[in-house]
């Protein structure tokens, strides 16, 4: 399958302020993206994504009706294909974890150029996760503090780590790290489905289901400091 070409990806944008929320819809649409639909609150969110099946869902945090990161739980829950990039002016550490752990893809401020916002749809799209610089250090901090912390034990029912390849692990690491696929690509010197292949055999056998569990599964094997 070849690359989604960005003019296919669906986009749906949801803001409370009605001149922002325009913004950035047409900001999109001037890129290239299909803007499916916008809502200004959290209920209205939830059944306009429904209906319009949008590829990314660039989302505030700070919603009328139902917060953010309760959409953002809800749709991921139903559609776990979906990808949510949160588009927010808060770069507070509770607002970004808080956000991550109801399924989001991406973190991207409000201060982000245009550029760096179509940038981060089109990552978005493929499952990279995204962050603004210097959220991500803090989201790697965060996983790695929790898988460091023994917390309640369940008896001996942890199962053992599955074997992965030296490449796996190489490629696993690098993805820890936030790198996309093509920068993966570039730095082991082979191609891009290679990467691909290479990821989707780990999240199958780590029985995962997407990118962002898979560097969550990275963190807390420490995989991200080498």
């Amino acid at each position: 399958m070849s690359e989604q070409h960005k003019g296919s990806i669906k986009v749906m944008v949801v803001d409370d302020h009605p001149m922002w929320r325009d913004a950035v819809a047409r900001d999109l649409a001037e890129a290239g993206f299909d803007v499916v639909a916008t809502a200004g609150d959290g209920e209205q969110a939830v059944r306009r994504a429904q209906a319009a099946a949008p590829d990314v869902l660039v989302l505030d945090l700070n919603l009328p009706a139902k917060p953010g990161v309760q959409v953002c739980k809800e749709l991921v829950g139903a559609n776990p294909a979906l990808r949510v990039l949160v588009l927010s002016a808060s770069g507070e550490h509770a607002d970004v974890l808080e956000a991550v752990k109801s399924g989001a893809t991406g973190y991207l401020l409000k201060s982000a150029s245009t550029a760096e916002l179509t940038d981060a749809v089109r990552r978005t799209a493929v499952g990279d996760p995204v962050f603004t610089p210097g959220l991500a250090g803090l989201v790697l901090g965060e996983y790695r503090r929790l898988a460091s912390d023994p917390g309640p034990t369940t008896g001996g029912d942890e199962p053992r780590a599955p074997q992965l390849t030296d490449r796996e692990t190489e490629v696993l690491r690098l993805v820890a790290k936030g790198l996309s696929y093509k920068q993966i690509a570039e730095r082991l010197v082979i191609s891009h489905r290679t990467v691909q292949n290479h990821v989707q055999n780990t999240l199958g056998k780590l029985q995962l289901h997407n990118r962002v569990e898979l560097v969550r599964y990275a963190i807390e094997r420490g995989l991200d400091d080498a």
